[in-house]
């Protein structure tokens, strides 16, 4: 049975739909109205404050610390500096992917690392012989995520930090409401934001700071339905849902190497010998991945006229499918479009989807399964370059 997290007690109060889900053992808010239309127009428009806490969170220290962190992931940690933010993901020997997530590097050897599953045997397994402490730190610190267009005037007019200066991917060290905090200038939603890391027992204190002098900020609490669309927006994946983790996988072809979901960049085979190295230069010389992650745009003329054969107005969800469904190119499936929705802030239907790396062109139209009152049609479907919704805020110096 889930438990809440170090804000339960608060966003409990505030969900009157009553609407939890579970996320990693925790009660996690899918919508706090009736509807999420409000707290998607918060993480667009003004200020989001979402409990993202069920992160799986580890410390990582010592003197071989950065030498683990470099045998597992795929990046140059050496390359990070103090204070500084990356994305990575990590691999098993066979070069498939196993999570992705951040990594903060807070000293010479010493990490706070993010994981969307359980990651400490792996860790672990990977330190035997090293002089490194891996700590479990997920019941002790909380995390929230403040994101949209008004959160740094809200952050510099509440936290005793150095909100000013913080730039893209770099933590800061401060207070708010006299309780320590890191302060990061990362998120999940594509848009200007920043994530907030407190001791389990003061959290409280936090969250409270936040929404109530949040009120001249037009703050509000936001659930997982808002966030999913703000991601598939950013062209952002999420694991077991745009590819599945190797641990996970049933068959070879549920298992994606980085460059299959769009995490190419991340991949560094100049560096120091990492798990899957071997694999992942051997798929370089073999000419690269045999999948390509690519966003697709939805004809929306052909949804409307879909249903307007059959006496119908759209009815198309408003909140995003995390369903596969097949894409088809001249009848022949090439891939599956695994996240779709409708942006609200684009006005248009979009898509992330896995795509056979010669039908993955930029350009190129494909068709996409949609059902209409139970039976399955096709709509064209174009590949538009990734993210969709990319405004210059996310990661512009602040003007406050």
């Amino acid at each position: 049975m889930p438990v809440g997290t170090a804000f339960h007690e608060r966003t409990l109060a505030l969900c009157e739909s009553l609407n939890f889900k579970e996320w990693s053992g925790y009660y996690t808010a899918s919508v706090y109205e009736m509807t999420h239309e409000h707290e998607y127009n918060a993480i667009r428009s003004t200020a989001a404050l979402i409990d993202i806490t069920p992160l799986f969170k580890y410390r990582v220290s010592g003197r071989d610390a950065t030498k683990l962190v470099n045998r597992v992931i795929a990046r140059d940690i050496n390359k990070v500096a103090i204070d500084q933010v990356i994305y990575c993901c990590w691999c098993d020997p066979h070069g498939k992917v196993i999570d992705d997530g951040t990594i903060t590097r807070l000293g010479e050897n010493d990490y706070r690392w993010t994981a969307a599953d359980p990651s400490l045997r792996w860790f672990r397994q990977n330190a035997l012989g090293l002089d490194v402490q891996i700590e479990d730190i997920s019941e002790k610190v909380a995390a929230l995520a403040l994101q949209g267009p008004t959160s740094g005037k809200l952050l510099h007019a509440v936290a005793d930090a150095d909100i000013a200066k913080l730039k893209y991917f770099r933590v800061t060290h401060g207070k708010i409401a006299g309780v320590p905090v890191d302060i990061s200038r990362t998120g999940y939603t594509g848009d200007l934001g920043y994530e907030i890391w407190v001791n389990w027992d003061d959290a409280v204190k936090v969250f409270d700071e936040l929404m109530n002098k949040g009120k001249p900020f037009d703050i509000h609490a936001a659930g997982m339905v808002a966030l999913d669309i703000a991601r598939i927006e950013a062209g952002l994946i999420l694991i077991e849902v745009d590819y599945i983790s190797c641990k996970r996988a049933l068959i070879e072809d549920q298992k994606y190497s980085p460059g299959e979901i769009g995490l190419g960049k991340l991949v560094d085979l100049k560096k120091e010998n990492f798990v899957g190295r071997e694999a992942l230069a051997l798929e370089a010389k073999k000419g690269g991945p045999q999948r390509s992650l690519v966003g697709l745009e939805i004809n929306w003329s052909e949804v409307e006229a879909l249903y307007e054969k059959i006496g119908m107005a759209p009815q198309v969800p408003s909140t995003a499918s995390r369903v596969a469904v097949p894409v088809y190119r001249g009848g022949r499936q090439v891939g599956k479009a695994t996240s779709t929705t409708w942006s609200p802030t684009l006005k248009r239907m979009i898509a992330l989807a896995t795509i056979s790396r010669e039908n993955a062109t930029v350009g190129q139209t494909l068709s996409m399964e949609l059902t209409v009152e139970a039976s399955r049609k096709t709509v064209s479907a174009k590949i538009v370059p990734l993210p969709f919704f990319n405004p210059p805020r996310k990661t512009a110096a602040l003007a406050l």
